[in-house]
C-alpha cells in the first residue's frame, strides 16, 4: 500500500517540526492512540487501537525516525503487532516547506500489512488508511496553530453611528414614503379602535364566553394586527 498527501498548516516551519516530534502533540492527534512515549531522541514506543472493516485490534509497536533534516525533513518507520489480527509496517518520508507565513508538509508513505488485516482487502485498507491520515492532519494542524478566533473589532457598529445613519435615512426618506407610513399607522389605529369598541359591545352581552374570552380574543387580534403592521 502506498499514499502520499499535501496539507497547509498556519504555523512556522519551526513551530510544525517541534511538534512533529512532541509524542503528547501526536498522541493527541492519532486517531486511537492509548499510549505513546519517547525513549530516545529517535525512538517511540506506541498503543493504538484500531478498526479496519470488521478487525478490531491494539497494535504495540516501535517507531524511529530516520534521515533526519531539522526542521526540513524525516523518515518515521514503525512496526506494530495485533495479535492474531495480524500486523503492520511502513515507512513516511515527511518534509516541511515554507510558504510565507504557512507550512507545507508533504509525505509518502508505504506499508504493508499481515494476518486477518491482509484478508480484508486492498481497498477497504486503503480507504481506512487515508481516512486516518486524514483526521490525523486535521487535528494537528488544529493543535499546532490553534483554534480559528473570529474577529468581530470591525463588525461592531458603534451606537452613535448607529443612531446618525437613522436621522439621516428618516430625512432623507421621501415624502410619499413617509405619507404612506403614517397612513397605514392610522389606518391600523383604527381598526384596533373599530376591534375593541365591538369586542366591548360583545361583552357586554356575554356573548361566546363573556368578558374574559373576549378579552383573550381582543388580545390576540391586537397582536395580529401588530405583526401585520409591522
Amino acid at each position: 500500500m502506498e499514499m502520499n498527501g499535501s496539507h497547509r498548516i498556519p504555523a512556522s516551519r519551526e513551530t510544525v517540526w517541534a511538534a512533529l516530534n512532541d509524542p503528547e502533540i501526536l498522541k493527541e492527534c492519532i486517531p486511537g492512540c492509548e499510549s505513546l512515549e519517547k525513549t530516545s531522541d529517535t525512538e517511540m514506543t506506541a498503543a493504538v487501537t484500531s478498526k479496519i472493516g470488521p478487525v478490531k485490534a491494539k497494535f504495540k509497536g516501535a517507531v524511529t525516525l530516520e534521515n533526519i533534516n531539522a526542521p526540513v525533513s524525516y523518515t518515521i518507520a514503525g512496526e506494530g503487532k495485533g495479535g492474531v489480527a495480524g500486523f503492520a509496517k511502513g515507512s513516511a518520508d515527511v518534509k516541511l516547506e515554507e510558504d510565507g507565513t504557512d507550512t507545507v508538509l508533504t509525505y509518502e508513505a508505504k506499508a504493508q500489512v499481515g494476518g486477518k488485516l491482509a484478508q480484508l482487502g486492498s481497498r477497504l485498507i486503503d480507504s481506512t488508511a487515508k481516512k486516518m491520515a486524514e483526521e490525523f492532519f486535521s487535528k494537528f494542524s488544529e493543535r499546532v496553530a490553534g483554534p480559528a478566533v473570529a474577529d468581530d473589532s470591525d463588525t461592531d457598529l458603534d451606537p452613535g453611528i448607529a443612531e446618525e445613519a437613522k436621522r439621516i435615512a428618516i430625512e432623507d426618506t421621501p415624502g410619499s414614503v413617509a405619507h404612506v407610513v403614517e397612513d397605514a399607522e392610522q389606518a391600523v389605529e383604527a381598526t384596533i379602535h373599530k376591534a375593541e369598541e365591538n369586542l366591548e359591545t360583545a361583552a357586554g352581552r356575554n356573548a361566546y364566553g363573556g368578558p374574559m374570552v373576549w378579552g383573550l380574543v381582543a388580545l390576540g387580534a391586537l397582536i395580529v394586527v401588530l405583526a401585520l403592521a409591522s
